[in-house]
């Protein structure tokens, strides 16, 4: 029975994500920004451990972690939090630039750190689910972009230094995808909403699934997901 820590798992990609490894009997643990979050993701998924830690103040995930029990050994780590707020380069405050980064940068950096030792032991798989704004940067989308961008340089670092020790890392990219977070897209950008135009939840999650599932003598590195209509 494998074991997975999943930080997002409320809604979107990482809700459907941590309903299929449910289903298929692993252990789940799932990090959660307070205790009132953290009740919620329980109720929806019995059974599953829970870990408090706030994504937006990564330099105190160190300690909340400290104080709580860990997973021994860890099969994988799926990065699928992560925030947005547009705005043009003349207009974005301080403030949605270090939230941006903090959320969709450096506490995936620090919570990798703090489980790598688990990852090891077993030789887990760090995933991060980034964004098609990870590869390419649009108008309005300058924060976003760029945490993302520092995203794959991660990963692609983290590869190189954790090949050795047996842990392999992926890096997904899917294209617009009908969560409640391109809602908010939607809004900020002015236009109706339609979710039937986008990616699905579940196609990413199949792209992450299959990631796991690889033999042992392959590594899904890079994994592009673009709207099929």
């Amino acid at each position: 029975m494998a074991a997975h820590l999943i930080t997002g798992a409320g809604s979107g990609i990482g809700a459907v994500l941590a309903e299929r490894l449910a289903e298929r009997g692993d252990d789940l643990w799932l990090l959660a920004r307070d205790a009132r979050r953290a009740a919620e993701l329980r109720e929806r998924f019995p059974g599953a451990q829970t870990l408090v830690g706030d994504l937006g103040d990564p330099a105190k995930l160190s300690w909340a972690l400290g104080h709580q029990a860990l997973p021994v050994e860890l099969d994988s780590l799926l990065h699928v939090a992560g925030m947005v707020e547009l705005g043009a380069v003349g207009e974005l405050p301080v403030k949605a630039w270090q939230s941006t980064l903090a959320v969709n940068l450096v506490a995936p950096a620090e919570l990798t750190r703090l489980l790598l030792p688990s990852l090891r032991l077993v030789k887990g798989h760090v995933v991060f689910v980034n964004s098609g704004a990870g590869l390419s940067a649009s108008a309005e989308w300058s924060a976003y972009a760029a945490s993302k961008h520092g995203l794959k340089a991660l990963a692609d670092a983290l590869r190189q230094e954790e090949h050795a020790n047996g842990v392999r890392v992926t890096s997904v990219y899917p294209g617009r995808t009908a969560t409640a977070m391109q809602a908010k897209v939607h809004q900020q950008e002015g236009k109706a909403y339609d979710e039937e135009r986008f990616i699905a939840p579940e196609s990413v999650v199949k792209a992450i699934l299959a990631a796991l599932d690889a033999s042992r003598d392959a590594e899904l590195t890079d994994i592009t997901v673009r709207p099929g209509r």
